[in-house]
């Protein structure tokens, strides 16, 4: 795949995301990407997938384009992006200035892979705890595979509504909206005992630059993201430790006590695992669920990418009864959720 492939592929998924900013943006360095320079150089010479399956070099370049104009250096480019409206020229104009007047910055910023924690995605950690909950009234354990900064740690302090139904704490911290189909599951009671996540590198919103960094991979025209982020950072009271996922996981899979339920879960990660590292997760938690007992139960939930252009998978599976469950179907933002659990 070329880099001009690249721009174009991720530009047709981030209008599907509902960002025409960013189609619009991501169309135009494909056709107008600046050759013959540092910047151009360092793209050209790397090495395996750079589309959104791989390094996802086009999300680095817009990323760090948006980080210019989140921290103040490119006020040029500032007054083109959104809710600003211009020409596709002007536009034009003041992203090839910004990528050659801050090109060691972008040298710089596109070396490290794209770190997101969409918070949408907990309206299906939601949805999925109380279904659980319907059937093991224990409290939970949980461990977050890919949990960047551990916004997502937090989902039992969300909630999330349809209509007239209502998941979630009275004083929730936020609370999610997506478009629901399918009948929502029973309002139960939820508690998170304790919680843990891991990340090959956790961002701590703490620090300016990495929540920089969390902030510049929302995409400008959609502000309602921020806004869900900057809310969640304020809840935000849960460990990410710096590992790998299945190293972590496996002393964890034998450390949740009798009368909780652990849960596993990970959001839009597993993919990026490597082939043996996922095997080797597999298996340890097949192995786990097989010591699973109804008073020390065992649940895997992902959301993922399984192929299918509509959406996430749901999915779960349960211990020690050893069932598959198709939960439905997510928006990789949690825009939507078509539930048939």
């Amino acid at each position: 795949m070329t880099l001009s492939d690249a721009f174009l592929t991720q530009a047709q998924a981030c209008a599907g995301l509902g960002s025409p900013f960013m189609g619009r943006l991501l169309n135009m360095l494909a056709s107008d990407w600046p050759a013959d320079t540092a910047l151009a150089n360092r793209c050209g010479e790397w090495t395996g997938d750079i589309g959104p399956s791989g390094a996802s070099l086009p999300l680095r370049i817009a990323g760090g384009l948006h980080a210019l104009v989140l921290n103040g250096d490119a006020p040029a480019l500032r007054a083109v992006y959104p809710p600003a409206t211009v020409t596709d020229a002007r536009l034009r104009e003041a992203v090839l200035d910004a990528l050659a007047g801050h090109e060691a910055f972008m040298l710089n910023w596109i070396e490290s892979a794209p770190q997101t924690n969409e918070v949408g995605r907990s309206a299906a950690l939601i949805a999925a705890a109380h279904w659980i909950a319907a059937r093991y009234r224990l409290p939970f354990v949980t461990s977050e595979l890919g949990a960047s900064a551990g916004l997502n740690l937090m989902w039992d302090r969300y909630a999330v509504s349809h209509a007239d139904q209502r998941l979630g704490p009275a004083d929730a911290a936020l609370c999610l909206s997506p478009d629901w189909s399918g009948q929502m599951p029973v309002a139960m009671p939820v508690t998170v005992a304790e919680r843990r996540g891991v990340d090959l590198n956790p961002l701590d919103v703490q620090d300016a630059d990495q929540a920089l960094r969390l902030f510049a991979y929302l995409w400008p025209d959609q502000p309602h993201r921020m806004n869900l982020t900057r809310a969640a950072i304020g809840a935000l009271n849960g460990t990410v430790d710096k590992a790998d996922a299945i190293d972590w996981l496996e002393p964890r899979l034998t450390s949740a006590p009798v009368g909780h339920i652990h849960l596993i879960y990970h959001t839009v990660a597993w993919q990026y695992f490597p082939t043996e590292a996922q095997a080797r997760g597999t298996a340890l938690i097949e192995a786990a669920g097989a010591r699973a007992t109804k008073t020390r139960p065992l649940a895997w939930l992902a959301m993922e990418n399984d192929g299918d252009n509509a959406g996430a998978a749901l999915t779960l599976r349960l211990w020690p009864e050893d069932r598959r469950i198709s939960l439905g179907r997510a928006d990789f933002h949690g825009r939507w959720i078509r539930w048939d659990a």
